[in-house]
């Protein structure tokens, strides 16, 4: 520091400050998400228990391993309350839930990726067209179901770092711009102003739990407006009022429902503009280049990548129904090589 010729008082005054300044602890900084060329797999299961063995190059190996060699580092696997319902996900066999997902996320840690945890707070799919609440919680609201909302993420949670394998990112809510766990907390209704609150009141709970279980994990907020600029700020700026804590945006991106590729670029441009949260495409299919450069090339590195939605099966898939790779997975040599993706 230049020395500096001040009154004896200015001079005391700047002293004290500058100590107490050195001497106050710094608050720590959330880590920042790093590159994500992810996949959510969370079909697997269910193609092995049908026998689908994969196949890269002639050779079989786990699909997880084939996926890590093509440049994949992350893997994103959906979780639900209880799909072995009869009016499940899975009843009977209940794909996707705790034991399930307990399972996958041994396989997805022992190859040395990380992991997306995607709550959805129902019994079967939650989207923009539906949010069913869990038939367990079926009597609560308010509080209550805040409570249930909380323990039952922690629960699921502690399960996960008691085998050594805990989240890195843990999305609360699964495309959760029409709101989650409806009724409660369904911002469609006339009254949606009011049930923001509720929505808000949900999304706290599970962030709160994965704070006080997995510090360490990011916690995203999932909408499914790719390419709506207006609604995305809309629906973030009311959350943002209410004070929900959350480290990533995530927006899904399917050209049928959310417009074209400008649209998607002109969207995230925007909100990385506005917002301090990294972004994230954490669900998409076709477009696979031209999505993955807009997702890693957004203002202030705000883009941080994306997660393509059941690569292994669905849609334009990157093998073929017996499991053979296709031509599509050698995309992904590419983007990782173009992003430096480690």
């Amino acid at each position: 520091m230049p020395h500096l010729r001040l009154p004896h008082f200015a001079t005391l005054l700047l002293l004290l400050v500058l100590s107490s300044a050195s001497a106050a602890p710094l608050k720590p900084r959330r880590p920042r998400l790093g590159k994500v060329l992810g996949a959510d797999i969370s079909f697997l299961p269910q193609l092995e228990a049908r026998g689908v063995k994969f196949l890269d190059k002639g050779v079989e190996k786990d699909a997880i391993q084939i996926l890590k060699d093509h440049g994949f580092n992350y893997i994103r696997l959906r979780i639900f309350n209880n799909p072995a319902a009869d009016s499940g996900y899975s009843p009977g066999k209940g794909f996707c839930d705790l034991a399930h997902t307990l399972a996958m996320a041994k396989r997805v840690k022992e190859a040395n990726l990380k992991l997306l945890l995607d709550f959805h707070y129902s019994d079967t799919w939650a989207d923009p067209q539906k949010q069913f609440k869990p038939l367990a919680w079926k009597t609560l609201s308010g509080a209550a179901l805040e409570r249930g909302v909380h323990d039952y993420t922690r629960e699921v949670l502690q399960a996960l770092a008691a085998q050594g394998t805990a989240p890195d990112m843990v999305q609360v809510g699964n495309e959760i711009n029409h709101g989650m766990i409806w009724p409660d907390g369904d911002v469609q209704k006339a009254d949606s102003l009011a049930r923001f609150d509720t929505l808000a009141g949900l999304a706290k709970a599970g962030a709160s739990a994965v704070r006080e279980t997995t510090p360490s994990a990011l916690v995203m907020m999932h909408i499914a407006l790719g390419g709506q600029n207006g609604l995305s700020e809309l629906w973030l700026d009311r959350m943002v009022a209410r004070k929900v804590d959350f480290d990533v945006i995530g927006e899904s991106y399917y050209p049928k429902w959310h417009g074209t590729i400008p649209d998607l670029k002109n969207n995230l441009t925007a909100l990385a503009r506005k917002y301090p949260q990294d972004i994230v495409v954490v669900e998409y299919s076709e477009r696979k280049r031209e999505v993955n450069d807009i997702a890693f090339k957004l203002p202030h590195g705000k883009g941080r990548g994306s997660f393509i939605w059941e690569p292994l099966n669905t849609w334009e898939s990157i093998f073929d129904k017996q499991g053979k790779a296709n031509e599509l997975l050698l995309i992904y040599d590419e983007i990782s090589r173009k992003y430096r993706v480690r």
